[in-house]
């Protein structure tokens, strides 16, 4: 698909971490975010016996579906939409973020002494008009990549699952904790994408905005 150069793009996503990323690499971007009507929680939601991989890739285009759906409603200046999204894999079985203390203990015993995929589907997309006089319509064309990691977990005691569940950083995060913050310190190995276990994966997050002539550092 050939497609017009652009200065910015739009991060259709509240994570703060997914800007930071952005940021480094010299993107310039501005946030399209949900508001309060928006079920964005529903779209998370994982099928009956849905594989993580078929999982990740058809949740990150349904944000993105639902971002340039966003992006028409508002009448905001055209420019592409970024969405991302990152899930868990333990076998074949989802961990999502957690509902609650309980559930993240849970998933962290589950991580205790294994190793884990973590899978961060990128889409990129855009709105498009067939002519002069045409609306905007929500282009059928949207590009997606996707990164796979692994990771493995040392062994980890009751009460390192319990401290680390007690600082609150486990909730909101896929596989109850986040690479970067305090989890740091149980990761033995990491083979794969650290940005991509992160939430957005730089390369091909790169590849799809050079793909596209999008602007950046």
């Amino acid at each position: 698909m050939q497609t017009s150069s652009s200065s910015f793009i739009y991060l259709a996503s509240q994570s703060p971490r997914r800007r930071q990323l952005l940021e480094q690499v010299g993107v310039a971007h501005e946030l399209l975010l949900p508001d309060a009507s928006e079920d964005t929680e529903s779209l998370e939601a994982p099928l009956p016996n849905e594989a993580p991989l078929r999982y990740v890739k058809r949740v990150t285009h349904l944000k993105l579906q639902a971002a340039l759906q966003r992006l028409k409603t508002r009448h905001l200046p055209p420019a592409p939409v970024l969405c991302s999204d990152t899930t868990v894999a333990l076998g074949a079985h989802i961990l999502g973020k957690p509902h609650d203390a309980e559930d993240a203990q849970r998933m962290l015993s589950q991580l205790s002494g294994v190793t884990h995929r973590v899978m961060t589907a990128v889409s990129l997309g855009q709105l498009t008009k067939s002519g002069v006089s045409d609306p905007l319509q929500i282009s059928a064309h949207m590009e997606q990549s996707v990164s796979i990691s692994k990771v493995r977990f040392a062994k980890l005691s009751g009460a390192q699952i319990d401290q680390y569940v007690a600082s609150g950083e486990p909730m909101g995060k896929a596989g109850a904790y986040a690479i970067q913050g305090r989890a740091a310190g149980f990761v033995e190995h990491i083979s794969g994408s650290y940005s991509g276990i992160m939430g957005l994966p730089l390369f091909e997050t790169l590849q799809l905005l050079n793909a596209w002539d999008i602007e950046h550092a």
